[in-house]
């Protein structure tokens, strides 16, 4: 399959410096800045997402002169990951495709809401992200529906609603959330 030009992929590699030393910063950045936000929400500590990605506050500034720079990053890198899986998925049985990008977006939901408080929905990044992810996924679904697999009574926006509800719910573990995801998508699911 033939990779798709989604509008993030472009806000992504943007961002992202050509140099290599620059880029491992960088990229050390996102992810620690992904877990210190899944850990404490939008309030967590610049000094610690530097200190867990091993470079000095300066370096983060050098990359993320702002907090909602930081958060658009990391929002933006969330996104175009579902996208790429998308397209990895893609190759794999309707319903299969389907249910192993909704666990991604599961997985991203967590982050999205630390950074969410941080962006406005008429942004021009969260605008281009929701673009993107609806092009990546959406597909996926109108597969399984095709195949018979899903149901034909509901589009993209409602599944993607009822999964944000699931995971926008406290659980003891992930696999809590797993049991009571998939125990939602049984009720989407045709044809078995």
């Amino acid at each position: 399959m033939t990779a798709t030009p989604f509008p993030v992929g472009e806000i992504v590699a943007a961002r992202r410096p050509h140099r290599k030393d620059a880029a491992r910063n960088y990229d050390a950045l996102l992810a620690a800045a992904r877990e210190a936000f899944a850990e404490h929400g939008s309030d967590a500590s610049l000094e610690d997402i530097a200190r867990r990605a091993g470079v000095g506050i300066g370096t983060l500034y050098r990359n993320f002169p702002t907090r909602r720079d930081l958060f658009e990053s990391v929002y933006a890198d969330e996104v175009n990951a579902l996208c790429q899986a998308a397209e990895e998925f893609a190759g794999l049985p309707p319903w299969e495709a389907l249910t192993a990008w909704l666990d991604r977006f599961a997985g991203y939901m967590v982050t999205k809401r630390a950074v969410r408080e941080a962006l406005n929905d008429e942004s021009e990044i969260f605008q281009s992200c929701r673009d993107s992810m609806y092009a990546a996924g959406g597909p996926l679904l109108e597969r399984a529906q095709r195949a018979g697999a899903a149901r034909t009574d509901m589009d993209f926006v409602d599944l993607l609603r009822m999964v944000a509800g699931i995971t926008a719910t406290a659980f003891d573990d992930d696999a809590q959330r797993d049991r009571v995801l998939a125990i939602a998508l049984d009720g989407v699911r045709t044809g078995r």
